[in-house]
């Protein structure tokens, strides 16, 4: 590696909204995030898929799509 060109690393803290705190590497010392592994509805499984389904029956309506079965 050429010196002078890099920015420097550190062992980051982060910090979510929901209080979760991780360490990882960055060229940031802090770093604060809304959303993290630990309260993302994707990885906990809590995501609302009745309510998708809910648009997708409403857009097939709307549009005459029938359901294929």
């Amino acid at each position: 590696m050429r010196k002078d060109i890099h920015p420097e690393y550190f062992q980051a803290k982060v910090v979510c909204s929901c209080g979760n705190e991780f360490e990882t590497g960055s060229t940031k010392e802090n770093i604060r995030v809304d959303v993290c592994s630990k309260c993302h509805p994707f990885y906990t499984g809590k995501q609302k898929a009745a309510a998708a389904r809910g648009r997708i029956d409403r857009f097939n309506r709307r549009y005459g799509i029938k359901e294929q079965e």
